[in-house]
């Protein structure tokens, strides 16, 4: 513990214990907007391989990739990447090609993360890589593993895991309990690795990250740069503070944000945004509750008295319970049974399925519902994949609206959005709601993501194209 705390202190933090919830991170000096409160590179990371889709072991690309030609597992980008993580796939390379070819395939990423946490502790133990204070299978050891909290299903699905990591490794002294209990810790405190766009690409442990506690409104966040994980403020820390961010979408009412939280990660989240009970039954009410039957009201429904079904709480309408459930049967069966029976590619016949569901939810959903957000999200991606551009657009701003009522000011997704706007908008040639949209995407993301990054430079580089148009356009029309 003290070495950790020499290490964290020159980055001006300090590890501490909570009564209530063990470890976390606290400030011992001040941080502002934008700057990095910690970086740490993965004690274990693999990327999210699949049947569809592949990435390099090395840099999780997903381009020009080559298989390697022993274990058939493993992707590499080239000679680079191969011979940066040799050291380690030596090892995995000759117990996955022991593997018969149909067991390989049950190889998901899950399993080849843990065989990559004993192969590497292996290799530090024998001294043919180093170990250092925060990068050493100690850290591992100290995780909570919650599992005496688990469902004997559960259980039972890690043995079964932990039996194909012995079959693989074929080690005669491994403990078939550490690694189920191994499998517990990793799905409390890995971390799903996100490329800029946040999009997931990997699974990683990072063990300084992992200390840090979760608020459904958190003060930092975690962004990723290749495998790198770079916690940034996202407001002015003050010195003494915990460093929060959250590990899940906080987006949902405070009920499903908690069910989430102690289905995984077994706590109960006290945050300021979920102790406001008042402020919360209005909250549940809009995000996923039903709008008044009366399209010139904005009032949100609560159940009624006599239970005869939902009342307004603007101006008092009633809306039966048979209603609401005749249109969430439909919205059901539609969800379930056409969105089953598309054939693959067909985006018209998606699009029109969607539109039906979009129509239903906006009868019974309040306009801030996250249901219909959610419907609208798939509506743009798939306008944008048949290069429908103004009706994209026009669900790029819908959803805008949406992220505006449930994300904070300066959340990575919110910005995310507007860059997504912003490059609809100059397509189609609005050079000066681009430059808006531009503006906005580079004053959140240059808080969450830094100014550094390939990424970043993109963005302020089309901003600044954007600025020379619109002063073209201009210079044009005085002549």
């Amino acid at each position: 513990m003290e070495e950790l705390q020499n290490v964290v202190r020159d980055g001006g933090l300090a590890v501490s214990n909570l009564p209530e919830k063990g470890r976390c991170l606290l400030t011992t000096k001040n941080f502002h907007p934008g700057e990095v409160i910690l970086r740490q590179e993965p004690y274990v990371c693999v990327p999210n391989n699949s049947s569809t889709v592949s990435r390099c072991d090395g840099c999780f690309a997903s381009e020009n990739l080559k298989k390697c030609s022993a274990c058939q597992v493993v992707w590499y980008c080239g000679s680079t990447c191969q011979k940066s993580e040799w050291k380690l796939h030596r090892l995995e390379c000759g117990a996955l090609s022991r593997l018969e070819k149909e067991k390989r395939k049950a190889v998901t990423p899950s399993i080849r993360l843990m065989v990559r946490l004993y192969l590497r502790r292996k290799l530090q133990n024998e001294m043919f890589i180093p170990t250092g204070v925060t990068d050493s299978y100690n850290f591992v050891e100290s995780l909570v593993s919650h599992l005496k909290e688990l469902d004997e299903k559960q259980l039972v699905l890690y043995a079964q895991m932990a039996n194909l990591v012995h079959l693989i490794l074929q080690w005669p002294e491994i403990n078939l309990k550490e690694i189920a209990e191994n499998f517990s810790k990793l799905a409390c405190n890995a971390h799903t690795i996100c490329d800029c766009e946040l999009r997931p690409v990997g699974t990683g442990l990072y063990p300084i990250v992992s200390i840090i506690n979760h608020s459904c409104l958190p003060n930092a966040v975690l962004i990723f740069e290749g495998k790198s994980s770079v916690v940034r403020a996202v407001e002015h820390i003050p010195e003494g503070a915990e460093v929060s961010i959250a590990y899940i979408d906080t987006a949902g009412s405070t009920m499903t944000r908690q069910k989430a939280l102690k289905e995984q990660y077994f706590f109960t989240c006290t945050c300021t945004r979920c102790i406001k009970v008042h402020d919360d039954i209005q909250e549940n009410a809009i995000l996923e509750g039903y709008r008044c039957k009366d399209d010139r009201c904005n009032g949100f429904l609560l159940r009624d008295s006599e239970d005869k079904g939902f009342a307004c709480q603007t101006c008092g309408l009633l809306r039966s319970k048979e209603e609401v459930k005749r249109i969430v049967c439909e919205i059901t069966a539609i969800s379930d049974k056409k969105l089953k029976s598309t054939s693959p590619g067909n985006h018209k016949e998606v699009i029109s399925i969607y539109k039906m569901i979009e129509k239903l939810q906006m009868e019974l959903c309040h306009p801030f519902s996250i249901s219909l957000m959610r419907t609208q999200e798939e509506l743009l991606k798939i306008l944008m994949e048949l290069g429908d551009w103004r009706e994209a657009l026009a669900y790029c701003r819908l959803t805008i609206t949406g992220y505006q009522r449930v994300y904070p000011e300066l959340h990575p997704l919110l910005g995310l959005q507007y860059y997504t706007c912003g490059k609809i908008e100059w397509l189609l040639g609005y050079t000066e709601d681009a430059i808006k949209s531009l503006t906005r995407a580079v004053d959140i993301l240059r808080i969450t993501h830094g100014t550094n990054s390939p990424f970043m430079k993109e963005l302020v580089m089309k901003l600044d194209e954007a600025h020379a148009e619109a002063s073209y356009n201009l210079s044009s029309k005085d002549e």
